[in-house]
């Protein structure tokens, strides 16, 4: 709302309705059948497209040994884990990693550190992109010789 319009509210010259601006009449409130949450039927979940597309990602950071099978869970799935076991003791950090590498053989994918106590398991239809700088061509732009 501009100065001139909330001035002119507040001395009462016009209806001060600027809330009403930004409501769409169409928007129901809500359900009859109890649901807490119900998302609007015109947006598409992010989660239902990424999963129809194949572009999901898991990440587990996992408390102890005990919560390693939501990482196998999900790299059967065929989806690439971030692994981030910084929460972990080192003796149930290193059972975690075991059983991702024998996870990653069974399933022949590849298993890849990323920090430390951080791993990335990427399934075997998974190609990884190195981040290293490009090779920089000589008759490029950078050239300026």
């Amino acid at each position: 709302m501009g100065s001139v319009r909330k001035a002119s509210a507040w001395l009462g010259l016009v209806d001060d309705n600027d809330d009403e601006r930004y409501y769409d009449d169409d928007y129901t409130e809500g359900t009859e059948s109890g649901d807490a949450w119900v998302t609007d039927p015109r947006v598409k979940v992010a989660t239902d497209t990424a999963e129809d597309r194949g572009r999901r990602i898991g990440t587990v950071t996992p408390d102890s040994f005990r919560d390693a099978r939501a990482i196998g869970e999900l790299f059967r799935e065929g989806v690439p884990v971030i692994m981030n076991l910084t929460a972990m003791e080192a003796s149930d950090a290193k059972r975690v990693v075991d059983f991702a590498a024998g996870l990653v053989f069974g399933l022949r994918g590849s298993i890849e550190r990323v920090s430390t106590r951080v791993f990335l398991l990427s399934p075997a239809d998974t190609e990884i992109v190195n981040g290293d700088p490009a090779v920089h061509r000589s008759d490029g732009f950078f050239n300026q010789s």
